[in-house]
């Protein structure tokens, strides 16, 4: 079993390595808000219990039992994000710090009793992927809204950003895991956007234009 700090780690790792290219100690140090010195001491750690391969002076990676930690880590955050959407009410700008906590709760049965009472879940309210009981994860393929040229049509379906102030930012303007996208004008010079949804017309900065992950649209409906 792991401690809280060497699960938030773990999850840190995962989320910054490449294949397996090796993750720089000064990279996790900026992904954990901490010093390079404590990184250090905490990957000899995880490398002592055969979760990561560790190389002084160059970086680390996964070992097989450390991805598998980290996928039941993830399955749990994912998990406790759509329970708290849909069981408790709780908005998606709201729910991504509290499952932070939840998600290293140990308990095997109650996460796949929630995985249950949510009717096995593929993906979680911001549309990113949950691992299943046996930490297999579906891998798809995504443009970004920034993509896009003038006259494409998208359904947005993730987003790389969940903190609160861009989550909120996106309720206000009315889109949502789902949304119809129809590109309207791409500026060239700055990569900004107009497109139009079923709400109506909307300008969107290239900045928020890269953290929408999208899919092309196949429905015959269409937005004007």
């Amino acid at each position: 079993m792991q401690s809280v700090s060497e699960e938030n780690y773990i999850k840190a790792l995962y989320h910054l390595q490449d294949g397996e290219t090796l993750v720089s100690t000064n990279d996790i140090a900026g992904k954990m808000n901490t010093k390079a010195s404590s990184v250090t001491d905490m990957l000899k750690k995880l490398a002592e219990k055969s979760l990561i391969d560790y190389v002084p002076y160059k970086g680390s990676k996964l070992t097989q039992n450390g991805r598998s930690c980290a996928m039941q880590i993830i399955r749990k955050h994912r998990l406790w994000e759509l329970f708290l959407v849909e069981k408790l009410n709780f908005s998606w700008d709201e729910v991504h710090e509290v499952a932070e906590q939840l998600e290293h709760i140990q308990s095997r049965k109650l996460i796949d009793e929630i995985d249950k009472l949510l009717n096995r879940p593929k993906y979680d309210p911001h549309g990113d992927p949950i691992p299943d009981e046996t930490g297999t994860i579906i891998e798809n393929t995504y443009n970004t809204l920034a993509e896009l040229k003038t006259g494409d049509a998208a359904k947005l379906s993730a987003v790389t950003d969940s903190s609160a102030i861009f989550l909120q930012y996106l309720d206000r303007n009315k889109l949502e895991i789902g949304s119809v996208l129809n590109v309207v004008y791409r500026e060239e010079l700055d990569g900004s956007c107009t497109v139009s949804t079923e709400h109506g017309k909307l300008y969107l900065s290239q900045m928020v234009a890269s953290k929408l992950l999208v899919i092309p649209n196949t429905s015959s409906e269409s937005n004007t």
